[in-house]
């Protein structure tokens, strides 16, 4: 009996690390439409889920060979920047950064400073009304497509 109890949780404890086993790393726009499955992937969007009026704007470029993820508080300027590259985990991306590979704005609320003070990671999940919704700790918003560039 403790002996199937043990061989159930080897294989949960297995199943779950190949769930969050990287799939993929991209450091360009071309490689992350790539790992993403859609040739149309945008490299911009724009928040929905905001409740006070001033959606903030995603932007993914390129940037001396890696990508660069900008939040751009509308009408209050940068909220957050972090430049690295993003990686597939299962059904999620994750954009990890180190504290000196992110740069947080004046619009960038004194919970969210706190929260990336030592780096931190951004998980983007695509949801099925083609929106994005992104994570880190502390925040959760989300966007939908505003361009592709």
């Amino acid at each position: 009996m403790l002996g199937s109890f043990f061989a159930v949780l080897i294989l949960v404890v297995s199943q779950n690390a190949l769930a969050s086993e990287t799939l993929g790393c991209a450091s360009t726009i071309r490689e992350l439409r790539n790992l993403a499955g859609d040739a149309s992937f945008s490299n911009r969007w724009t928040e929905v889920s905001m409740d006070d009026g001033k959606p903030l704007v995603l932007s993914i470029v390129e940037r001396g060979g890696a990508l660069s993820i900008e939040f751009v508080k509308t009408g209050e300027g940068l909220w957050a920047e972090a430049v690295g590259s993003i990686c597939k985990t299962g059904n999620e991306f994750q954009a990890r950064m180190t504290k000196d590979k992110i740069h947080l704005g004046p619009a960038a609320s004194w919970m969210l400073s706190f929260a990336l003070a030592d780096g931190g990671t951004f998980t983007m999940r695509r949801l099925e009304t083609n929106q994005l919704q992104i994570e880190t700790q502390g925040w959760t918003g989300r966007f939908v497509p505003a361009a592709i560039d």
